[in-house]
């Protein structure tokens, strides 16, 4: 039998009409906006008219990922049709996939195999609109800036001090540097500018922390473009461009209903990457989830000490949450090659291999159960080719940790391969008592913040702050932004900020070159080692084997 692509098996789901999907959820016809057959916008007033009390809360995260692939996404879509599958009430809530990489190296973020969101292609590409809601939003801000500054500029705006960009949704490295308002007078005043990829921008994270059209408004309101000749911030709202933005983002802030290849009401909604934002789905999307479903599956993207720190120490505490449980996953395949195993032989039996790159998943599990207080378990994805010894392994090292270790085959079985994983999460949720705490306080210092991150999640010794970083910081303590969380732009191969770095590598530093502070979404971001806001196409890009046929059936996805 031929093996089918993860196009091919979702291409060939026989979906059930949306409405058929709001009616399982519970939602209100009258609440829903359809897009088509299979997708629809749900009404904000679902939020404070469906469900009674909100359900279990269940974060999926993973080990630090890898060129071979984990399958975080995939997990988390089988436990909400395991979930299903054993007689709970269980909706999922995911981000939505950027055009970068779609058609850059990564792939799509639709789950994968027989645990798919569908319909796959349209969620991987245009969806709903809602990223060219969010990127028509902050270029018309960064329009409207430039002409403030070409009309007199009367706010006094130091053209060497913007710091708001242009964003597109797509990996394009010409566009990180370029100097713009070229040809005279008449075109603009000349500056340095750059471009940010969507999921980067600022109002991406606004839009995903808003509770409600008036929080998204004054949120927008407080973003931060750039300062004055004399130091002093301007805001969106000095540049009187809040009411417009809003306007284009009303839409767009409204979740998206989808479904599983089984028939699983799922939330799409919103999509800042984790390595250079705070990498969550919206705060609104978790919330009608939990109130949909008795158990709301959510996921933050790429390991442990990026997605779910953020998850945890941001999202949490801007919008009241407390995860129930915790699944980290991870494949031996993976472990192995963060032990140093040849990438080309990971089908083959090496126990030494995966016994170096164990302490890279046992640092995860550890920080969510003894710096986060949550109860936890990993899922571990099953390939055909992990040996009896190899599993063996995985599990007897988490026991350790008093920390059960699940396989999972939801990417070959869909819901059935996850019905034991979907068990021990309601085990967590039902028998074991959390204690959850956030990894630093908010009235800590920005550094100290941040040197709480780099020693509790990372491993690190401690935080070099270049001088570039140390004035930013001294300069966004005096505008009061001090009591801010920490959102840490650092690279997703590694507990480090080198990215060469595998395993769970101990003694080094973290380095700190900048920072700046999104006010509108209410973080101060750190940037560390070579992390950039606009990542490039590789030499192969995906774009490359991507085809329509004269029916209009998209080929060469995934």
């Amino acid at each position: 039998m031929p093996h089918l692509s993860d196009l091919e098996i979702a291409q060939q789901c026989k979906m059930k009409p949306i409405y058929e999907i709001a009616d399982k959820a519970g939602i209100d016809r009258e609440l829903i906006e359809p897009y088509g057959k299979y997708k629809a916008k749900i009404d904000l007033k679902a939020l404070g008219t469906v469900g009674s009390e909100p359900g279990r809360l269940v974060l999926v995260t993973a080990m630090t990922p890898t060129a071979a692939g984990e399958g975080k996404t995939t997990t988390t879509i089988g436990l909400a049709d395991g979930l299903r599958q054993i007689g709970k009430n269980a909706v999922v809530a995911l981000r939505e996939p950027s055009l970068g990489p779609v058609f850059g190296v990564k792939g799509g973020a639709a789950g994968g195999g027989h645990a798919q969101v569908v319909p796959m292609e349209d969620i991987n590409l245009h969806f709903t609109g809602d990223f060219h809601a969010i990127g028509a939003a902050n270029n018309l801000l960064a329009a409207m800036l430039d002409n403030h500054i070409q009309q007199g500029n009367a706010l006094g705006l130091d053209v060497r001090k913007i710091t708001w960009k242009r964003c597109v949704d797509m990996n394009d490295r010409q566009l990180r540097y370029i100097v713009d308002g070229l040809g005279g007078k008449a075109n603009g005043t000349p500056r340095e500018d750059g471009f940010d990829i969507t999921v980067a921008s600022e109002i991406m994270a606004v839009l995903c922390l808003s509770d409600g059209i008036s929080d998204l408004k004054n949120r927008l309101g407080r973003i931060i473009v750039g300062y004055t000749f004399d130091d002093k911030p301007v805001t969106c709202a000095d540049l009187k461009a809040t009411g417009a933005l809003t306007a284009l983002l009303k839409d767009a802030i409204k979740p998206n209903l989808v479904q599983t290849l089984e028939g699983t009401p799922a939330l799409v909604h919103g999509g800042p990457f984790a390595n250079i934002a705070h990498g969550c789905n919206s705060v609104m999307a978790t919330k009608l989830a939990m109130r949909l479903g008795d158990y709301a599956v959510t996921e933050a993207g790429f390991g442990a000490d990026l997605g779910a720190e953020k998850f945890l120490d941001i999202k949490c505490r801007a919008a009241n949450l407390t995860p129930d449980a915790v699944v980290v996953v991870a494949t031996v395949r993976a472990l192995k090659l963060h032990g140093g195993a040849d990438k080309k032989l990971l089908d083959k039996e090496n126990m030494d291999a995966l016994d170096r790159g164990l302490p890279n998943l046992l640092r995860h599990v550890s920080n969510i159960k003894n710096v986060y207080g949550l109860p936890c378990v990993v899922a571990l994805n099953r390939f055909p080719t992990d040996t009896d010894a190899e599993i063996g392994l995985v599990m007897n090292r988490c026991k350790e940790l008093n920390v059960n270790t699940v396989l999972s085959t939801a990417w070959a079985e869909g819901g059935k391969g996850a019905e034991n994983l979907a068990r021990e999460v309601v085990r967590l949720c039902e028998e074991e008592q959390g204690a959850f705490r956030f990894s630093y306080e908010l009235s800590a210092t920005i550094k100290q913040k941040i040197e709480a991150i780099a020693t509790k999640v990372y491993g690190a010794d401690g935080v070099t702050f270049l001088p570039e970083a140390k004035k930013q910081m001294k300069r966004l303590t005096e505008l009061g932004c001090g009591n801010l969380p920490v959102c840490v732009a650092k690279t997703q191969y590694s507990f480090s900020d080198d990215p060469a770095k595998l395993g769970a590598p101990e003694n080094f530093k973290i380095t700190v070159r900048s920072m700046k502070v999104s006010a509108g979404a209410g973080f101060i971001v750190a940037l560390t080692g070579d992390i950039m806001t606009m990542p490039g196409l590789p030499k192969v890009p995906a774009a490359e084997n991507i085809d329509v046929d004269e029916n209009g059936v998209i080929s060469g996805l995934f």
